[in-house]
């Protein structure tokens, strides 16, 4: 199915915060999604990547990615420098062709008393739900129990999802229904947990995952988590 991204983001949301456009989009990803069509899992200098944003940005326009979140730990400065630089500083007679830069962030969380990651997409940064969040260091106590993060998300209009489920001390079998009860909205289904190269989804943990991710209803999205300087690595 094609998404017209550009229809879509006629919604009165801002571009970066246009959920009704990556609900589309995410209720199309599959396992060859990413990550030359869609990437909704990067890190840049603003946290623990090593690619500043433009180059995050002269990467996932050349590799033509239609869609993209940075989701750099507790903050939006990679974001917003990269949002910056793409309607700032890029230029190229072809920028109908830009890929949807979503806003982003990945919270530490706390799920049946197992530390697990929240990627957050699509939400108000200046909501006051989100503030806390924000700061560039990981939530305490009950700011940071998964179902106040998802809440969190929530009220600031965003969507969450439970990024690389299976790889946690708990086993995705036990972690996605409580994620699912506390109301999040997808799982990252598709992810290279061994970092092969080139990318591709690991096959086992992907098929339990989209089967969990299908009997709880949620969406399935993919990501490279890239740290390092290529955005089709993890490292």
């Amino acid at each position: 199915m094609a998404i017209n991204l550009a229809q879509s983001s006629a919604s009165p949301q801002p571009p970066a915060q246009n959920t009704t456009a990556l609900r589309q989009v995410f209720e199309t990803i599959q396992a060859d999604s990413c990550p030359h069509s869609y990437n909704f899992h990067m890190h840049t200098v603003y946290s623990d990547g090593r690619l500043s944003p433009s180059a995050l940005m002269e990467q996932a326009i050349a590799i033509g990615l239609k869609g993209l979140a940075i989701t750099d730990h507790h903050t939006i400065g990679g974001f917003k420098e990269a949002q910056y630089w793409l309607q700032n500083t890029y230029t190229n007679p072809d920028s109908a062709h830009l890929p949807h830069l979503w806003i982003g962030t990945e919270i530490t969380s706390s799920l049946l008393n197992t530390e697990v990651h929240i990627l957050c997409y699509a939400f108000a940064p200046e909501h006051s739900a989100m503030k806390q969040y924000l700061k560039g260091s990981a939530p305490k106590g009950s700011d940071a129990d998964a179902a106040n993060v998802i809440a969190a998300v929530h009220q600031s209009g965003g969507f969450a999802v439970l990024a690389h489920p299976a790889r946690y001390r708990l086993p995705a079998a036990k972690l996605i229904p409580a994620a699912a009860e506390a109301g999040i909205d997808g799982v990252e289904t598709y992810y290279a947990y061994n970092n092969p190269s080139p990318w591709q989804s690991s096959p086992r943990e992907t098929k339990e995952v989209e089967q969990l991710a299908a009997t709880y209803r949620l969406f399935s999205t993919c990501g490279t988590d890239t740290h390092g300087l290529n955005l089709l690595q993890r490292l």
